[in-house]
């Protein structure tokens, strides 16, 4: 089987990716903690991209500045400018995540569609197509589908139940990414007779992780990406 990039899975190994960066150690969806688990040894790092009101694609998981900056204001009622008055800066545009993942593969997170199109051209004018993968609500994997026939899809999945054959279709993912709770080494079998590769959510104790590992999964993401790199190595 063919993991992204070329490699075979049984050369390739289980991927590290770093979920919001390196959260543990850094603010989540920041530069610093893109950086973080880029050097803790993430081999991808997932990030969040939403829509200011200008339309420019920024790292922010939730709807609003609240949680982490201390604004209670909508992102989409705000313009870029503005964000980064009121965060300091912090909030980087998705053209800087880029330039700073070094040779680590980005993970895009698109809770909401309509940021899916700004995204896709954003990975298209910064040349990173061949390191960027998506996935996220449907409805904006659908939308990314449609903007790139090329772009590669990782289908997040939260039931055992197997997607339809018109969905996979669709959307013609390369990944199925998994709540780490639903996957067994039967999934992963599976889903490797299909051609698919798996992915698993989000995974913090070592004990969750040795048993994905052990049920073979191709993908990782991890609050505590350092602790997964350091299982790896003992490996």
């Amino acid at each position: 089987m063919t993991a992204p990039g070329g490699a075979d899975t049984a050369d390739r190994g289980c991927v590290p990716v770093g979920h919001r960066g390196d959260p543990y150690v850094h603010r989540e969806n920041t530069l610093a903690s893109v950086r973080s688990a880029v050097r803790a040894g993430a081999g991808a790092v997932e990030i969040d991209v939403r829509l200011t009101r200008d339309g420019v694609p920024v790292l922010l998981h939730d709807a609003t500045l609240n949680r982490l900056w201390g604004h209670d204001r909508p992102l989409s009622g705000l313009t870029a400018d503005q964000v980064r008055e009121l965060t300091g800066g912090a909030v980087p545009t998705l053209r800087d995540a880029l330039a700073s993942a070094d040779s680590a593969r980005l993970l895009i997170d698109l809770p909401d569609a309509a940021a899916a199109p700004a995204a896709v051209d954003e990975v298209r004018a910064s040349g990173a197509h061949r390191r960027v993968y998506y996935c996220g609500a449907l409805a904006a994997l659908h939308t990314v589908r449609r903007a790139d026939p090329d772009a590669e899809i990782a289908l997040t999945w939260t039931t055992l139940a197997p997607p339809r054959p018109e969905l996979l279709t669709a959307l013609r993912p390369r990944w199925l990414n998994y709540r780490f709770g639903l996957v067994s080494e039967e999934l992963v079998t599976r889903n490797h007779a299909d051609g698919l590769l798996v992915s698993a959510w989000t995974a913090d104790t070592r004990r969750s992780m040795s048993r994905l590992l052990r049920a073979g999964v191709d993908a990782i993401t991890t609050n505590r990406v350092g602790a997964l790199c350091a299982l790896l190595g003992r490996r």
